[in-house]
Order: structure tokens, then sequence, then C-alpha cells
């Protein structure tokens, strides 16, 4: 079993009590991130930069529900220069939201962007950088020069933004690292933690620190990891590296499956005390992206509760490297728990009885376990004798918490590990008191759910899952499942990348991925990119089998990892060519 001091750990004081990162304050405008203001909310603006009215009237609607911030992609300098017409537009509407300048490549963007807006995000990657995904390697001479080009490039955006009072969000992108982090610390949160800190480091030198940091993957595990790693790093470097951080989960896609994504990556960090704005990125009109962002900032923070707990800073897992528990295999009605297996999903004997005659009909939500008969052993991790007894039974037993215990359920199953013998299984509940209304919105159902259950599972801790807060049992089999799919810890479906649509999107994201979806959501196990452009495609497709992605207007290039194979392919041909490729590949079979 890992063991890890909290004083190791760095990214979190206390492992089972919260505690809200401690971040100075940096001003947007006249909204404060980070020191003792609230979580903010911020979302980006789908249409296209140069529509100055579209841009003022898609901006009103996000404030109108809530929207604190708003992001604009400047990609071109013509496209920044029409952020004065915006940012008055929205001024005469009386409207003095603050405006964030998202640009990637053009440094010459970014400078004309800093003269009209609060913020501007850079991504280190992509700023003034190479990225060929060209294989050399570095000497440190060469890499030392490397920084000093970059060094003159993005320090007169620095003095700009320090001379006009601008903020800066540092945002690193796992889709968009330079060759020169890709060759010395490989496409890993690591280099994704170095990135950002080499554009630090100049901002710092200069005497500028109204910046904050993000670290966005579209695959929440390397998400999590790649903040708690900077967080550790910052806390490392001295009290003074104490930045706010900006938290997202890239490309995370649309409907249930890019909420529940969002909610692992985004959840499990705000229950740690980590992140003092969010943006929840879906390939959905931005307006959607409020409500979930709200909802998140309210079911993710755990109450605070006493511990009785002997040994409270031990973590039971290696938060910056993920290794599931290692478990003794459990045969349970037909199944195996544990030791490997996959991740069972259990359901009680009511739910069963429900669904028991039209389990075909289900497809691949299927009930495994009845939770009545299962030979469960739950208990309060805080009871010395019962873990004794526990631990000292001859053979392995599938383990969970009480019902009804006064503990925040993250908390609760880490003391619950790190008290355990490894070899007992456990099941993961959702909330530890089940639901029976079934008139409650289904949101913060999901929500809670996948921050408790996908935090847990992107550590390693659970071998089956259990859902309570949801009265439905198709509703709740359906979302056992979707989260063990957005963790990575069982995939039965066809997994998608999708981007959320903004200002740089070259085709219709929402329909396009609908028919993609149509076409291919029966291929089992097949992970397919759908990106708007260029800015992530390559890198955030590194874990896609393939990639759609915008060319330019109209065209469509097709990607087999990371390569592109097929160039300006028209889009009303591109789905069939996408279909072709699969085929090619000996990944495409017929739907049943």
């Amino acid at each position: 079993m890992i063991r890890m001091t909290a004083a190791a750990l760095g990214y979190c004081p206390d492992l089972y009590h919260y505690a809200r990162r401690a971040t100075r304050e940096v001003m947007v405008g006249h909204v404060g991130i980070g020191g003792n203001n609230p979580i903010r909310v911020q979302s980006m603006l789908t249409s296209d930069t140069r529509e100055t009215e579209a841009c003022v009237q898609e901006a009103l609607g996000l404030v109108e529900v809530g929207c604190e911030i708003v992001r604009v992609t400047a990609q071109t300098r013509v496209y920044a220069a029409n952020l004065e017409n915006i940012k008055a537009g929205l001024l005469a509407a009386g409207c003095n939201v603050p405006l964030v300048a998202d640009i990637h490549f053009k440094p010459d963007a970014a400078m004309e962007a800093a003269r009209w807006v609060e913020k501007v995000r850079v991504n280190p990657g992509n700023y003034a950088d190479k990225k060929k995904f060209a294989q050399r390697d570095y000497t440190d001479a060469e890499y030392a020069e490397e920084l000093a080009r970059i060094d003159e490039e993005f320090s007169p955006l620095v003095k700009l933004c320090q001379q006009r009072g601008v903020a800066m969000r540092i945002g690193t992108n796992h889709g968009s690292l330079s060759d020169r982090i890709m060759n010395r610390y490989g496409d890993t949160p690591q280099g994704m933690v170095e990135s950002a800190l080499e554009f630090a480091r100049i901002a710092r030198g200069l005497g500028y620190h109204q910046f904050l940091f993000s670290m966005k993957a579209s695959n929440p595990k390397v998400m999590i990891e790649a903040y708690r790693l900077l967080v550790a790093e910052l806390e490392r470097q001295g009290s003074d590296w104490n930045y706010p951080i900006h938290l997202g989960v890239t490309e995370a896609g649309d409907g249930e499956d890019g909420r529940i994504k969002s909610a692992i990556g985004i959840g499990s960090l705000l229950a740690d005390g980590i992140g003092d704005t969010i943006r929840v990125s879906l390939t959905e009109d931005s307006v959607y992206e409020i409500p979930v962002a709200q909802k998140l900032t309210q079911t993710a923070i755990p109450p605070n509760w006493k511990s009785s707990s002997p040994d409270p800073e031990n973590a039971p897992f290696d938060p910056f490297h993920y290794n599931r528990r290692a478990t003794q295999r459990l045969e349970i009605q037909g199944l195996g728990v544990g030791g490997g297996e996959v991740t069972r999903v259990l359901v009680t004997q009511e739910k069963w009885n429900a669904v028991a005659h039209k389990l075909a009909g289900l497809g691949e939500f299927q009930p495994e376990i009845i939770l009545e008969t299962s030979g469960v052993v739950s208990v309060d991790p805080r009871d010395a004798t019962a873990l004794a007894a526990i631990n000292a039974a001859p053979a392995a037993q599938l383990v969970t918490l009480a019902d009804g215990l006064d503990l925040p359920v993250i908390a609760g199953y880490r003391l619950l590990a790190a008290q355990l013998d490894a070899r007992h299984p456990l099941l993961l509940k959702d909330v530890l008191v089940a639901s029976r209304d079934d008139q409650k919105d289904f949101l913060p159902t999901l929500l809670t759910a996948s921050t408790h259950i996908g935090s847990l599972l992107c550590d390693g801790i659970g071998d089956a899952v259990l859902i309570q807060g949801e009265t439905a049992p198709g509703q709740s089999l359906r979302l056992a499942y979707n989260i063990l799919q957005a963790a990575g810890t069982r995939i039965f479906k066809t997994d998608y990348v999708a981007c959320p649509s903004c200002g740089r999107t070259l085709f219709n994201l929402q329909s396009t991925t609908q028919r993609i979806r149509a076409a291919t959501g029966h291929l089992k196990g097949v992970r397919i990119a759908i990106m708007g452009c260029i800015v992530n495609g390559p890198g955030e497709m590194a874990d896609a089998d393939f990639g759609y992605v915008g060319g330019a207007p109209g065209k469509i290039n097709l990607y087999v990892g990371k390569t592109a194979v097929e160039f300006n392919i028209p889009e009303d041909a591109a789905v069939d060519k996408l279909i072709e490729l699969i085929r090619s590949h000996g990944k495409w079979q017929d739907a049943g």
C-alpha cells in the first residue's frame, strides 16, 4: 500500500478535511479571482469574433444566466482588433463583464488584444513556439536558446499587460505541448507543468504577478495529475507562488458524457480545495455550460466533519501516478470482483426486480450484482474494532461505507482504503443516504455521483459501484456505466473527444458530432476526436484512434492518432471518409 504524508503531497494539506487552497487575488477588470472571492464561473463565445453584434448578444445572454467572465478567440490581429468594438457594444448595453482574449500561435494578436480586454489567455505550447512533432534531443545549450527566444517573444506582452493592468492566464493544454517540452519531458503531466512554469518565470522576472494557471486535458486522469503536480510545485517554489488556478476539462463533449467527464476532472480538484475559477467545456450552446458550472461549485465542495482517524495524513494512493489498488479477486454471483476484473455495477434487489423483465433492451447498461445478496460488509472507517476484524479475517471481503455516516464520500473512502488491507475490494457509493425522491433535478445527482465515484476511480480506488442518489433503475444504471467510461475504468462504448465550439471552429460542431455519433456509436472501445480547428487537434488526439479536424472552411482533415492522413475533404463527404478510414484500419464493425 502506498503511504505518503500530506507534507510530501504538497498539493493538498489534508486528504480527509476540506480546506480551500489560499491564493493571492488576481483582478480581471472588476472581478477578483482567488483570495477570498467565490469560485468564478466563465464561458467562451462561439460566434465569429469579427461579427460584433453576434458576439455582444451572445455575451449578454451568458451574463444573464450567471457567467462572470467571457472569453473570446482572437486567432489573428484582425480578429483581435474587433475586440474594441465588442467591448464598446457591451458597455453601450450597460454590461461591464470582463473579456478574455484567447490566443494561440500569434504574439501580434495578443499584443493587439491586450489593448482592449481585461485578460489574455496564452497557451505556452502554441505561443511563438514550435509544434511539428519533430523528434530530436535538445542539448542544454539548445534548450537555453529556445527559452531565450520565447523570452524575447513573450516579454513584450507581459510588459504591455503590466502597463495596462491586464491579467493573464498561462494555460497549458495537454494536446499542444511544444516540441521542446515533448522531447525533454514527453507527453506527460510533468511536461504540462514545466511548459507553464517557463512562461511564469519570464513574467515573474519582469515583476508581473497578475496571472493564473490552468492545466487542461481531455483525459480526466491526466488533467487531475497535472493540476496536482502544478500545485505541489508551486508550494515547493515558495509562498509567493500562490497564484490562482483555472479548472477545466478540455474537449469534454456533449450531453451526459460531457457533464460527467467535466465533473470528474473539475469536481475532484474542487473537493481537494484546488480551483478559483472554472469553465465547463461542452459541445453545446455556451449558455448551457453555466448552470453545470454553478451546480458543480455547489455539489463538489464537501462538508466539514470531525475525524477520529488514528493517522489522517497517510494517503492510500499515489496522487501523481495512476495505480489501481491491488485487491484479491472475489467470485460474487458468478462474476469476478477485484483482482484486475472490470469494475462491476451493483443494484438493489428493488431495482433489479424493476428491470429484470427488460434486460435485453438495456443494451450495455446491465445490472450485474444484487447488493443485498452480495455479501458486502458495511463499515464506519473510524471504527477501529470493525476494521481490525475485517483485516483479521482469513478471506478477502467486499467492503463499503455504511449508509448514514456523517462523512464526506471521498474522504470516507480514502480513510477506508488507508486502513483496510489492500486485498479487500471496495464498493463505491455515490451518496451514503439512498434517495427516495423521484421528482428531483437529475443534474446535481449526476454531478455528485461523477465527482465522488469518478474521483476515487481516477485514484485507483474502487472495484464496484452503486448509484443510490437516483431512484430510476435505468437512469441509475446508465449513470454508473457512463462514469466508468469517463473515468477510463471500463470502456463499453465508443469514446469521443469533442471540443466546444468557438470563433475558430470551421464547421458546426454540434450537428457534426451528432452525425459522427450516429454513424460510429456502436464501435465499442474506439476513440474518435472531433476538433473544430487545428489548435489542439493533433495533441488531444494522442489518445484517440481517429480524428476529424477542421482544416479550412468546409474542408476536413482526417487523422490516425497524431498523423494527418487525408486532407481537404469536402464536409458533406467527410463522415463517409471517416468510416472508410476506420474500416481500413480493421476497427470497423457493422451495427448489430
